[in-house]
């Protein structure tokens, strides 16, 4: 058996049938300048640029964070994602090297999304409970007990 647990040949038995996962990186009002710097090195078009003044209630977030970023996507290929969004101070986003990130999962059904959700936040602390969202998906977000932070989402059009 190799380092990997693996014994030659890499086994394509998958334990969740997820279509994938991203990174997701959280920025202090600076996505727009990172994500463009992002293109510029790895080349391609964003797949998604929303602004929080595009989000239902924006009206009622302060007039500085609704020009913010609240979703970029870049295609990295291979099915890879780079996406991130700016934490917002009124949220009580406080952002330190280190909590500036989430694991994003991409899920192939409600029930898998329930599952892992589940899972993944027992011990840990529900930040965005699973809901039917504005944007088309059932997604989550919760911090594990190791304090990594992860995102579900199944898009609802699937």
């Amino acid at each position: 058996m190799s380092v990997f647990g693996t014994t030659g040949s890499v086994s394509r038995r998958y334990l969740c049938p997820m279509l994938n996962v991203n990174p997701y990186l959280n920025f202090p009002g600076t996505t727009e300048e990172a994500m463009n710097f992002y293109k510029s090195v790895f080349g391609g078009e964003f797949t998604a640029f929303a602004r929080f003044s595009d989000s239902p209630g924006h009206e009622k977030m302060p007039k500085a964070e609704q020009n913010m970023i609240m979703h970029a996507a870049l295609p990295l290929g291979n099915g890879h994602t780079l996406m991130a969004t700016d934490a917002l101070e009124s949220m009580g986003q406080d952002l330190v090297t280190g909590n500036n990130y989430y694991i994003n999962l991409a899920t192939e059904s409600e029930e898998e999304t329930n599952r892992l959700f589940k899972g993944l936040s027992a011990g840990g602390k529900i930040e965005m409970p699973l809901n039917r969202t504005f944007w088309g998906a059932y997604a989550g977000m919760c911090r594990d007990r190791y304090g990594v932070q992860w995102m579900l989402n199944y898009d609802l059009s699937s």
